[in-house]
């Protein structure tokens, strides 16, 4: 298993996301979805902190309104500013009370219905309009708001019977003209007493003598012949999502219990909406996931939402996963699980910066989380990503289906300081201890299609995660068939036709040691049989034993305690020749590593190659590029050697003089790093310094 560790930057929110909440840049409260033109259209208010002119720092502060859109219920798509308050000519400037809006569409225009304060009329709020001729704007604002209405939280359903029906406020209903600008004037009018006043107020009480504590955000729908008023009240303390049911848009109806109960933390307020796209009901509310110690900063979130066989609405359970099909080349807020073992947990991971979202935590060993419908279908030839962080050394695995299921990619946590000499690199390695890591390993499996990950603590110590994320490698190579004809250099001379061998095991703690000494006795052991007369074929296995020296045990543990002398393992790996086409001009043996090794740093590399030559060519030289130190070998004899620390460059380094005997030419080379990643480049230059191009390059052995 192969293993990159690197420092994690957390600098920005994901707009794409298929968890709970659904946006993660900002604040979305009151999440009116409509579906325009096979899109969802999400229309919320915008909770803001409150600004420095605004009068209630414990209150609801909103002066603007975004709308978003997605195909899938995953990627969403922010269209920016629709209506902003200081621009609609009858809101009092600077109110910061853009309050819960919707929209729908009549006749290819969109009529966006939001309330605010007035800037005339004094106390309340009124309801505008305005209109845009596509669902994301841009929106031009009626002068005035709807006459007669005087509330909040609009919503209007487009009835069957070919009206429009709006309602407002704790579930007042009345009729709008076609033009849907204006009340109709046909609507009932009754005298309703607010302590000592009496006030005329047009349309209907809907919610009257039913459940409607603190009602607010009526939301109505219809469905299978059944007209619904869904809207929030408070049964206790804090507001649940209730519902009524009536065949006539303006009632009477009928009380007929939850749709989601109380917020599970306290949460005061919550407002939704209901929506089918694609044959599936949804429901859209609202949590203060981003800001749990402040209910009037707000996000959006989706749940499914069913109905029974007699028209009621099933009770809807909150999920940290939400909805929607995440691709395994998302990154996928991996913290919001679908559901988990005894003991884990989720939490934000910066308090301040609230929208660096989640992470999970598995306490123990046998700890595991799921997270549903992740689809592999986009998955190629991948690898994964993961950013976790443990207080101890540990593993975790990601598996398919199930804790017992098969094991997609597995991953080694080592956190605890290792012995070195260094007293940087010492404090360095303490400092990782508990910090976020981003780890990139080898898939041991993948799966197929849409499919479940869940993630289990198989080690000893505690483990976070926060996101995982799975990756298509490019086609660096491309395999050699054993019947493929033989090939050319490419335009430049480069030869990109190799056997490669996997890696060998061949730890080093820098390429400063790369020196020409240390590479001749270390590039000359035999490492396998026949290394310097062997021309493998495709797939062929050679079984690697060889001595390699260690750092003493308990070297740099102490400032007084002094090296005992190296000590010496017997290293065995069995290695895999593959006969590989490079698409670049330079062979990426660190690439090469990731997809068939088990080690990327710290590495031997073994290429060889087969030049056919239909005459002599004299007077050549081999021209070489290295990422690390390289040696070369040309029909058995030394002909190149790259020492040091070095990037690879074309034409790094050039043999003395030499002659590509007509016939075949073996041509071999080994390349070790030590931290850093390898590759090479090759090719042969005439006395001109042209590239020679008049032969071809085969992995033959005839």
């Amino acid at each position: 298993m192969k293993r990159i560790i690197s420092l994690l930057l957390l600098v920005a929110p994901f707009m794409a996301t298929a968890q709970n909440p659904i946006i993660r840049d900002q604040f979305t409260a009151d999440p009116t979805a409509r579906v325009f033109n096979g899109r969802v259209y999400l229309y919320p208010s915008h909770d803001i902190y409150p600004a420095e002119d605004y009068p209630r720092k414990d209150w609801f502060c909103m002066e603007d309104y975004h709308v978003f859109s997605s195909d899938n219920l995953t990627d969403w798509t922010d269209h920016g500013v629709i209506v902003t308050q200081n621009k609609v000519p009858w809101v009092r400037p600077n109110s910061y009370s853009m309050w819960a809006p919707d929209c729908v569409e009549k006749n290819g225009k969109y009529y966006f219905y939001f309330p605010s304060t007035p800037a005339e009329g004094g106390r309340g709020f009124g309801v505008g309009v305005a209109i845009a001729d596509r669902p994301e704007g841009p929106f031009i604002p009626e002068p005035q708001p709807i006459k007669g209405i005087n509330g909040i939280d609009p919503c209007v359903l487009q009835a069957s019977d070919g009206n429009a029906y709006i309602f407002w406020g704790n579930g007042r209903c009345a009729k709008l003209k076609p033009n849907m600008k204006e009340l109709a004037d046909d609507n009932p009018k009754e005298i309703v007493k607010w302590g000592e006043r009496e006030m005329e107020m047009v349309g209907v009480h809907c919610l009257k003598d039913l459940p409607n504590r603190q009602a607010e955000g009526p939301f109505a729908f219809e469905y299978n012949g059944n007209y619904y008023l869904t809207y929030p009240y408070v049964r206790e303390n804090t507001e649940v999502l209730g519902y009524a049911m009536s065949k006539s848009p303006m009632g009477p109806y009928e009380y007929k219990g939850l749709i989601m109960a109380e917020q599970p933390n306290g949460c005061w307020t919550n407002h939704h909406s209901i929506v089918n796209y694609k044959g599936q009901w949804y429901l859209f509310y609202h949590h203060n996931y981003f800001s749990p110690r402040d209910d009037k900063r707000r996000s959006a979130c989706i749940e499914k939402l069913f109905f029974n066989a007699d028209g009621t609405i099933q009770e809807v359970k909150q999920t940290m996963r939400g909805v929607g099909i995440n691709k395994a080349t998302e990154k996928i807020e991996i913290d919001r699980y679908s559901s988990a073992s005894a003991g884990v947990t989720s939490q934000l991971i910066d308090t301040v910066n609230t929208f660096r979202s989640y992470e999970a935590t598995l306490p123990t060993k046998g700890s595991w989380l799921r997270y549903n419908d992740v689809d592999f279908s986009c998955l190629k030839d991948g690898y994964m990503i993961i950013n976790v962080k443990a207080s101890d050394n540990t593993e975790l695995c990601v598996r398919d289906k199930s804790e017992k299921g098969k094991v997609i990619a597995r991953v080694k946590l080592t956190v605890k300081p290792e012995p070195t000499s260094d007293p940087m690199m010492a404090r360095f390695r303490r400092d990782l201890t508990n910090q976020w890591l981003t780890q990139s390993v080898n898939l041991e499996y993948t799966p197929k299609d849409v499919t479940n990950l869940v993630i289990t603590n198989e080690g000893n110590g505690a483990l976070s995660v926060d996101w995982v994320q799975f990756k298509n490698r490019p086609d660096y190579f491309t395999p050699v068939a054993a019947n493929a004809p033989a090939a050319k250099p490419d335009e430049e001379g480069f030869i990109r036709r190799w056997m490669l061998l996997d890696p060998i095991d061949k730890p080093n703690s820098g390429n400063t040691v790369f020196t020409d000494s240390y590479l001749r006795e270390h590039f000359n052991r035999e490492y396998f049989k026949g290394q310097q007369t062997i021309l493998p074929k495709d797939g062929q296995k050679v079984n690697a034993v060889f001595q390699q020296e260690q750092a003493p045990a308990g070297f740099g543990r102490g400032a007084q305690q002094m090296p005992e002398g190296p000590q010496v393992k017997t290293v065995k790996q069995t290695l895999t020749w593959h006969a590989l086409e490079s698409n670049m001009f330079n062979v990426k043996l660190f690439r090469f590593a990731e997809k068939w090794g088990t080690k990327v740093y710290g590495v031997l590399f073994w290429a060889v190659t087969v030049i056919d030559c239909p005459e002599d060519i004299e007077n050549v030289r081999l021209a070489v590029g290295s990422n690390s130190a390289s040696m070369w070998w040309l029909n058995g004899e030394e002909v190149l050697l790259l020492s040091g620390d070095r990037r690879m460059v074309k034409d790094d380094a050039m043999s003395p003089r030499l002659t590509l005997k007509k016939g075949r030419n073996i041509l071999r080379g080994a390349v070790i790093n030590g931290p850093g990643m390898s590759d090479f480049c090759v090719r042969f230059l005439d006395e001109k310094g042209k590239p020679v191009t008049n032969y071809e390059v085969t992995l033959s052995q005839k």
